[in-house]
C-alpha cells in the first residue's frame, strides 16, 4: 500500500525539484522513491504548498516550556540569565504540563527531531512517549576551578537517569563563560559524547570577559556569588579560548554565535580540518531577537562555507516552537536567501548534526524523515 504526494514544488533535503515529480512512501512512511508525474500512475494526492522532510531543531530547552511570556523582551543575555535562574521554579504539574504542550506544538509544526537541553529530569517522561526523537544534551556548569568535580559527578548522575530511560544523549558545557577549563576537559573526554553543543557568543561582553576579565560579566559573577579569581583571561575571544580543549573526533554544534566574526570561523576550521563534517553552527533568529533585538550576520557563515542548522531555543525566549518561522525571520532580514539553501540547514543539515541523516533529513529510499507541506508562512504535518 502506497502513498503518493505531489505539489508544485518538492524540496528533497538537498534542493528543489522541478514541477512534476510525485514523492511515493511505504504505509509507515517509509519513502520509496520521487519519480515523474507520467510514471506515477494514479491515485496522486496534490498539495498546494512544498513537500519538505521533517524539521530538526537542533537547539531547543523543553523543560522551560513553562516560563513562556515571563521574561521580558530585549533584556540582553545577561539580565535574561539572571531572570532564567530566578524565574525558572513552578510546581512540577504546571512543568509537565507545558512539556507536553511545547512538544505537541513542535509536531505540529513539522518539527521530527529535537538536540534537547537538559538541566533536569522533568522532560523524560513525556520523551519516553517517543512522539519526536530526542537527542538529550545534559548540560554541565561551574566556572570556578574547584567545582569541576562536584559539578560534573552532579550532571553524570543525571545522564544515568536519562540513559535508564531514554536513548541517545550527551554531557555538554553550557557556554564558556559557565564552564571552567578544568570541567570542559571532563566533558569532552566523557565516553557517552559523540556530540557536544555549546551557547557560543550569544553576546559581545562574553567576548569581553575572555578579552580583558571586565564588562558585564562581572555583574551576573557577583550577583552569583561565582568566585573568578581562578581564571586568566588569554586576550582572545571565548571561542578561540575553549576550541583547543574540544576533540575534533567529536561533533560539535555552536550555538547562537550572535557575535562570531572571521577570524574565530577560521580558527574553528584550522582545529577541526579535515573533520569539517563535525563542526556545526546553530542559527536561533527568534531568540536572539528576542533576547538581544539582533540577529547574527548570516552572510559571514554562508561565504564561509559554514555548516548551518536552525533551532528555536525555549519558550522562554521565543514566543513560538517553529522552524519555519525562524526561516521566515532570517527571509525578512536577509532577502537573498534561497529558501532552498535554509531548508536545507532546518532538514539534511540537521540531520547530519545530529548523527540520525541515516533516517532523517532527506527523501532518499528507506528513510523515515516524515513529510511537511510548506503554504506561504505556514506549515502542515503530513502524517502517514
Amino acid at each position: 500500500m502506497y502513498r503518493k504526494l505531489s505539489a508544485p514544488q518538492i524540496f528533497n533535503g538537498y534542493e528543489i525539484l522541478p514541477a512534476g515529480n510525485v514523492l511515493i512512501l511505504d504505509h509507515k512512511g517509509a519513502i520509496i522513491d520521487i519519480v515523474n508525474k507520467i510514471d506515477a500512475g494514479d491515485d496522486i494526492q496534490w498539495q498546494e504548498g512544498i513537500l519538505s522532510p521533517g524539521f530538526i531543531n537542533a537547539h531547543c530547552h523543553l523543560e522551560l516550556s513553562h516560563m513562556k511570556g515571563i521574561i521580558p523582551k530585549h533584556t540582553g543575555l545577561v539580565d535574561f540569565v539572571m531572570k532564567i535562574v530566578d524565574s525558572r521554579k513552578s510546581s512540577e504539574s504546571a512543568i509537565f504540563e507545558a512539556i507536553e504542550n511545547a512538544e505537541a506544538e513542535m509536531k505540529k509544526n513539522g518539527i521530527v527531531a529535537v538536540g534537547d537541553i537538559c538541566n533536569t529530569n522533568h522532560t523524560i517522561t513525556q520523551k519516553s512517549k517517543k512522539n519526536l526523537y530526542y537527542h538529550n544534551f545534559l548540560e554541565a556548569s561551574g566556572f570556578p576551578k574547584n567545582a569541576a568535580t562536584p559539578r560534573f559527578s552532579i550532571i553524570e548522575n543525571l545522564y544515568h537517569q536519562f540513559a535508564e530511560k531514554l536513548e541517545h544523549h550527551s554531557i555538554v558545557p553550557h557556554a564558556p563563560y559557565s564552564v571552567s577549563t578544568d570541567l570542559l576537559e571532563k566533558i569532552t573526554h566523557f565516553y557517552g559524547n559523540e556530540i557536544i553543543t555549546m551557547h557560543n557568543q550569544e553576546t559581545e561582553e562574553e567576548n569581553e570577559w575572555f578579552k580583558n576579565k571586565s564588562g558585564d560579566f562581572l555583574k551576573l559573577y557577583n550577583q552569583l556569588n561565582i568566585d573568578t579569581s581562578s581564571f586568566d583571561s588569554k586576550g582572545e575571544s571565548s571561542l578561540r579560548h575553549f576550541l583547543p580543549y574540544f576533540k575534533t573526533k567529536n561533533r560539535l554544534i555552536l550555538v547562537h554565535n550572535l557575535f562570531t566574526n572571521e577570524e574565530d570561523i577560521a580558527a574553528a576550521k584550522i582545529i577541526f580540518n579535515q573533520e569539517s563534517s563535525n563542526l556545526y553552527f546553530c542559527l536561533c533568529p527568534n531568540a536572539n531577537v528576542y533576547i538581544s533585538n539582533k540577529l547574527p550576520d548570516i552572510n559571514l557563515f554562508v561565504r564561509n562555507q559554514c555548516n548551518i542548522v536552525l533551532g528555536t531555543d525555549s519558550l522562554a525566549s521565543n514566543d513560538q516552537l517553529s522552524i519555519l518561522e525562524e526561516i521566515n525571520t532570517l527571509q525578512k532580514a536577509y532577502p537573498d536567501l534561497s529558501l532552498s539553501e535554509m531548508l536545507k540547514w532546518a532538514t539534511s543539515n540537521g540531520a547530519k548534526a545530529l548523527k540520525i541523516d541515516d533516517k532523517y533529513g532527506s527523501f532518499e529510499k528507506g528513510k523515515t524523515p516524515g513529510v511537511v507541506l510548506i503554504q506561504n508562512e505556514s506549515v502542515v504535518n503530513l502524517e502517514v
